[in-house]
């Protein structure tokens, strides 16, 4: 199930999520400070392409926590509510209700990337 929920998913909104999680990542990744927040942004990404089959874990400390604050002001909300919309438009329909539950999965990963853990 999960290769073919990942294959439905990539043609039919994981493409347009996972490029918003790898524009995110070219522009922090253009300053040097931004660097180690471009790289989990190209980590999660890879997520958003291909989310069936894969778990999420939250964790971290005092750093992960600061890191989140700064992202969820200057990159989090636009990519979590661009998620939850599109998770809110394919729940309308019986079928669409396993991709929009993996659109909630991405918003949640939007608003708090830091400290998070693919597994």
């Amino acid at each position: 199930m999960s290769c073919l929920g990942n294959l439905l998913w990539f043609l039919f909104g994981g493409l347009w999520q996972g490029l918003g999680w790898g524009l995110a990542g070219v522009l922090w990744s253009i300053t040097i400070v931004g660097i180690p927040i471009g790289r989990q942004c190209f980590k999660f990404a890879s997520l958003a392409f291909f989310p069936f089959g894969k778990e999420v874990q939250y964790g971290g400390g005092a750093v992960s926590l600061l890191l989140n604050i700064v992202w969820l002001i200057l990159s989090g909300l636009p990519l979590a509510l661009g998620a939850a919309v599109n998770g809110l438009v394919l729940c309308c329909t019986i079928i669409g209700i396993p991709f929009g539950m993996q659109c909630f999965k991405l918003a949640k990963l939007a608003l708090m990337p830091f400290g998070a853990e693919v597994r």
